[in-house]
């Protein structure tokens, strides 16, 4: 039962991060961006996972398709997403987000829980 109380409070710990770092992302994107991009809708959107492509705006009725891509440049150019060419389609990555999901378990565990944390399970 150790092992999985631990593994509850890093995932408690992870989800408090991303919350964390969606309010931040809210507040940084309200100063940078202007009133015509800026929704709140369209960030949290950025947060279901850790890339988004214009489809998913156009899916989530927050803008057509031209507008959408414009959305997606104005992020990029304040530096919360990163284009990336895939095909014939560009993802953008919400670049914060993939750091913090990439991050190792955090240092406040020892080397005992981080290998029952990560070992396969039986």
């Amino acid at each position: 039962m150790d092992a999985v109380e631990r593994t509850a409070v890093f995932s408690r710990e992870r989800i408090v991060q991303i919350r964390d770092l969606l309010a931040e992302t809210l507040i940084g994107c309200k100063k940078h961006l202007s009133k015509k991009v800026y929704s709140k809708e369209l960030i949290e959107l950025l947060f279901y996972r850790p890339y988004t492509k214009v489809e998913h705006l156009v899916e989530a009725g927050i803008a057509e398709r031209k507008t959408a891509t414009v959305y997606l440049s104005e992020l990029e150019r304040i530096g919360v997403l990163r284009k990336k060419k895939v095909g014939r389609e560009n993802l953008y990555l919400n670049v914060q987000l993939y750091d913090l999901l990439a991050r190792p378990l955090t240092s406040n565990n020892t080397k005992e829980e981080i290998q029952i944390l990560t070992s396969p399970m039986p």
